[in-house]
């Protein structure tokens, strides 16, 4: 387990991201942050099904989810209480909170049963946000352990942009790097090793030249 020293610096740390990037969050990342949304068409939840999204920021995928989904039930964490302030405004607006169930919880090391009162999820999903996470791998790790048997967990995040000139990469790279944003570098093989951990088969794939990377961890039955 994490300390609580070590949850209090993370936790401090996204607040000073967001505090107030969160009111133009949902504004400016569509520009860039590619991807989710097909990451949500894929979810394709079973009715009555449950779905979680680690690190759900403003909550907008998971509105977008809940609005493609009727008939599932979402939950979604954040370490961040100034973005789940964000999220919680957003999910009432959108006449959602009997759907959508927000908590504050740190993706490398939460309880799913102390905050939402389950266990498992039949789809789980992890989206730009695994390149923020201190330690991501074992965050990865934490996803996989609560998806249900034969669920699956779904990431997308930045690649390495190998189809793009070297000279955007080394800028947005630095970019990014502004906002503690790492693109993993070996996101591929780190799926592949924890799933095999699991038992999971694992799929993958780029996306727009190498901007993106998706994977999609299908658990044992």
């Amino acid at each position: 387990m994490r300390g609580e020293d070590e949850h209090a610096r993370q936790r401090e740390a996204m607040d000073a991201i967001y505090r107030r990037q969160r009111h133009i969050y949902d504004a400016t990342r569509r520009f860039f942050l590619f991807g989710r949304d097909h990451l949500i068409r894929d979810l394709a939840p079973p009715i009555g099904g449950h779905v979680l999204e680690i690190a759900c920021g403003t909550a907008r995928n998971l509105i977008h989810a809940a609005q493609l989904y009727p008939k599932a039930m979402f939950y979604g964490f954040d370490v961040s209480q100034e973005m789940l302030k964000t999220a919680r405004a957003a999910v009432d607006r959108a006449g959602l909170t009997g759907r959508i169930t927000l908590a504050l919880g740190d993706a490398a090391d939460f309880d799913a049963s102390r905050l939402f009162g389950r266990q498992s999820f039949d789809r789980v999903f992890v989206s730009y946000a695994l390149s923020m996470m201190q330690p991501w791998r074992q965050s990865l790790v934490a996803a996989l352990r609560v998806v249900e048997a034969g669920g699956r967990l779904h990431i997308v995040d930045f690649g390495q942009q190998q189809g793009w000139p070297a000279t955007f990469t080394r800028a947005h790279f630095a970019w990014l790097a502004r906002f503690s944003v790492e693109p993993r570098e070996d996101f591929e093989v780190a799926i592949g090793a924890a799933a095999v951990g699991f038992g999971a088969q694992v799929s993958y794939e780029t996306m727009y030249r190498g901007y993106a990377d998706y994977a999609v961890v299908t658990s044992a039955n």
